[in-house]
């Protein structure tokens, strides 16, 4: 299967949109994985601290591998900490405080191996040159990879960020609309695990909230997008996760969420949807971005949007009475034998 192209293929310099990847999985750990990693796409293995390691210097750029929970890995913040007073007692101090801190996060690593997900998070890789990747997630399954379907207990998910095309309010907010038109066709095409439904990491967004940004008459500046995106989703468990690209818009936000450290700003749209099918043949990064093309295939063709989200709005605020009525008379439309 080949990659199918956006509407708009290049980003604002007019070089090639990228994607950046992220799958989560159990079975491998982080240093196995690493060397699989290095047999398909080269680079150098580095560890980082003992539950995560880097391949750096593939042809895309630097991969990341690690456990997916912040407490196998030294706090980054706290390594940058310098000592309370400039003497030999608080720097020996200061040195025994990070070792026992590191250890310490160490052994949570082995403990909860096997338990938290091994992730891959990939460097941004061209659109056109997703299939490439993909020769990864066949490796991974060979290897003894686990995806999400392979237990009740595996919430895996695959993360695509799709690298925006322009950064103006006009093509951000078509983007949304038609991201929130065609969810619920994606989480049927994706067929959502049981496990990843009753975990908050991908929820959907508030019905009332969808109502507001489809109305045709929604048309807020970036601040006020932001504002009501942070008023309706104060999380970052979204389907679709704007705040990695908010913080890059308008790094000075004022709202602690812009802050965490687990947002990175990037202009693209984190999209947290897909399940890790590692076990479905022929599955991979192509097969999440052709549906993605589709979000911004609808996005694209104005007309369409605007008629849909109208008939959306129209719909969700009618009467219950009024709805049955309609659903009707549909039905009498389709069953009426033809004069």
């Amino acid at each position: 299967m080949l990659p199918q192209s956006p509407p708009e293929p290049l980003n604002v310099q007019g070089r090639t949109r990228r994607v950046g990847v992220e799958i989560e999985f159990a079975g491998l750990p982080p240093q196995q994985t690493g060397e699989l990693v290095c047999d398909l796409f080269g680079g150098e293995l580095q560890p980082i601290s003992p539950h995560r390691y880097r391949v750096a210097g593939t042809r895309w750029g630097d991969f990341t591998i690690e456990l997916d929970t912040q407490y196998a890995h030294p706090d980054a913040r706290l390594q940058g900490i310098p000592p309370r007073h400039d003497t030999e007692w608080e720097r020996q101090r200061h040195q025994m405080r990070l070792e026992f801190h590191n250890k310490t996060r160490e052994l949570i690593g082995d403990v909860v191996t096997g338990l938290v997900p091994t992730e891959i998070v990939s460097p941004p890789v061209p659109w056109d040159e997703l299939g490439e990747l993909d020769a990864l997630f066949a490796a991974l399954y060979a290897h003894g990879a686990k995806g999400t379907d392979a237990s009740l207990l595996y919430g895996f998910g695959l993360h695509l960020n799709p690298e925006a095309a322009r950064l103006d309010i006009e093509y951000l907010l078509a983007q949304f609309r038609a991201y929130l038109l065609l969810a619920p066709w994606l989480r049927r095409e994706i067929d959502i695990d049981i496990t990843r439904e009753v975990l908050p990491h991908a929820n959907p967004f508030p019905k009332h909230y969808a109502l507001k940004v489809l109305d045709p008459d929604y048309a807020p500046d970036l601040d006020g997008l932001i504002a009501d995106y942070l008023e309706f989703n104060p999380t970052r468990n979204r389907e679709l996760d704007f705040y990695p690209l908010f913080a890059h818009l308008r790094p000075d936000y004022p709202d602690p969420l812009f802050s965490d450290n687990l947002i990175k700003p990037r202009p693209t749209f984190h999209y947290r949807l897909p399940n890790a099918q590692l076990s479905q043949r022929g599955w991979g990064a192509v097969v999440e971005w052709n549906r993605w093309v589709a979000v911004e295939r609808l996005a694209a063709d104005r007309k369409e949007l605007r008629e849909r989200a109208a008939r959306y709005v129209n719909h969700h605020t009618r009467s219950p009475l009024a709805r049955m009525v309609g659903r009707l008379r549909d039905w009498i439309k389709e069953v009426r034998p033809h004069s």
